[in-house]
């Protein structure tokens, strides 16, 4: 009797795992989800906004993959380090890499580095628990500004303008809870090179942000009453009518404002030891249709500066690169050298695919068009060769297991019960690794095929 084919992913976030969906749909194939951390579901986890509790409900879909017996996750394996491309092609029939973006694009300004200056996506993974991220302080923080306007800068000044007690049902780690309980910020700012018909944010998060509840919503530059809607599509449309509508919006006693500022760009960040003010140009397009400055700018004092322009992928180890586009090449899925030949057995999908576009869903149809490129491969490759509990063996790897994020789960909804809410995230290595290795014997890791 043959050998099952396998196939390996790397990264278990919502792209690799939408690939395993697709491929034991679709044949007998065993995979195995391969991530760094001991916790699966990447930015389902790490990066959805805790309030959007709807949203993290996707992971319950997600979940179904690990019932089937076709597929296993591998926590804390990181690729480059612990396991390199040889080993999987050595062990796998095929290697997925699924690995999304890690950096965020800096502003290339003066002051960029000065304390109080950071990315969103820092600030993101702070209040979602991640265990790499770094404590945020607020304490002295009066005004912030995100630069940016896209779902993840709506999501951050949301944050920054909600009520702590409607906070206080998320999964937010409590200490987290406990600094946005005590911040005093009075004043966010969502600043945008362009116009609102240029903004990305989708309507639904925009008018979420909009109607806060004691936030006054406070427009600059925004042209509205220019604006000929005829041939916008939906949701242009609609971003468009939700900020008419906050225009003309006045919230009695309103205990924070919500500064949007339309057709500007960050110049410069002042302070000597830390961020006190940022400075914006104004822009415009010009005849060719490039931004220019105007010339005309406008200082806004402020102790927090956020930047959420974007997103790029890291090179992976010994893996090609487009650097200038930062994605890993390929066409239809199939990984290819920077010349164009294409890698046998090596397939990508998500962001570091086509770039940091698109929602959770976007990954769908993107895993299934890589899929499809590897199944037809399979078809006209050889078995792989050495079995996977022999490489982990001779690699030392333990990995953890499902079952060990179970464990991690169910002490997450306890923490969570004990203090009236569904869950509450554990964000500390020391514990996720200290519930993730219980119930384990010396040199017993999870079972390999």
């Amino acid at each position: 009797m043959s050998q099952p084919r396998r196939v390996a992913i790397v990264g278990a976030g919502p792209s690799g795992i939408f690939a395993a969906q697709a491929l034991t749909r679709q044949s007998d194939v065993q995979v195995d989800l391969y991530d760094r951390l001991p916790t699966p579901y990447g930015l389902l986890r790490y990066g959805v906004a805790p309030d959007h509790i709807a949203m993290k409900g996707v992971a319950d879909s997600l979940a179904k993959v690990f019932a089937t017996g076709q597929t296993r996750f591998v926590g804390l394996v990181e690729f480059g380090t612990d396991v390199t491309r040889t080993d999987l092609l050595g062990a796998y029939d095929a290697v997925i890499y699924a690995v999304g973006a890690a950096d965020d694009i800096g502003m290339a300004i003066p002051g960029e580095q000065l304390p109080g200056s950071e990315s969103a996506r820092a600030f993101v993974a702070w209040y979602s628990g991640h265990p790499d991220a770094s404590v945020q302080f607020l304490g002295d923080v009066r005004t912030a500004v995100t630069v940016g306007v896209g779902n993840v800068a709506v999501d951050v000044s949301r944050i920054l303008c909600k009520d702590h007690d409607e906070l206080a049902t998320t999964d937010m780690p409590s200490a987290v809870l406990d600094e946005l309980r005590g911040h005093r910020i009075e004043d966010v700012w969502l600043v945008g090179r362009r116009g609102p018909l240029h903004a990305s944010f989708t309507t639904h998060e925009l008018r979420e942000l909009l109607t806060l509840p004691d936030v006054q919503p406070v427009l600059y530059d925004a042209g509205l009453d220019e604006i000929d809607e005829t041939d916008l599509d939906r949701r242009v449309r609609g971003n468009v009518e939700a900020l008419r509508e906050a225009q003309q919006r006045v919230v009695p006693g309103a205990t924070r404002r919500l500064h949007l500022a339309f057709w500007a760009r960050p110049v410069r960040i002042e302070g000597a030891d830390r961020v006190t003010a940022i400075v914006l140009e104004g822009t415009r397009l010009d005849e060719d249709g490039r931004l220019v400055g105007t010339g005309v700018e406008r200082r806004v004092p402020c102790e927090l500066v956020l930047r959420a322009i974007g997103y790029r992928a890291r090179p992976l180890p010994d893996v090609p690169f487009d650097e200038a586009r930062h994605v890993i090449p390929h066409v239809v899925g199939r990984v290819t050298e920077v010349t164009g030949a294409v890698r046998p057995r090596e397939y990508v999908v998500g962001w570091i695919k086509r770039g940091p576009t698109g929602v959770i869903g976007t990954n769908k149809h993107d895993a299934a068009e890589t899929v499809e490129a590897l199944l037809a491969d399979l078809e006209t490759t050889g078995p792989s060769i050495e079995p996977v509990d022999a490489l982990w063996r001779r690699l030392g790897l333990q990995p953890t297991s499902y079952g060990d994020w179970e464990r991690i789960d169910a002490a997450e909804s306890t923490l969570g019960a004990s203090r009236g809410r569904a869950r509450t995230k554990i964000e500390a290595w020391s514990e996720l690794l200290e519930i993730a290795r219980a119930r384990r014997t010396p040199g017993e890791a999870s079972d390999p095929r």
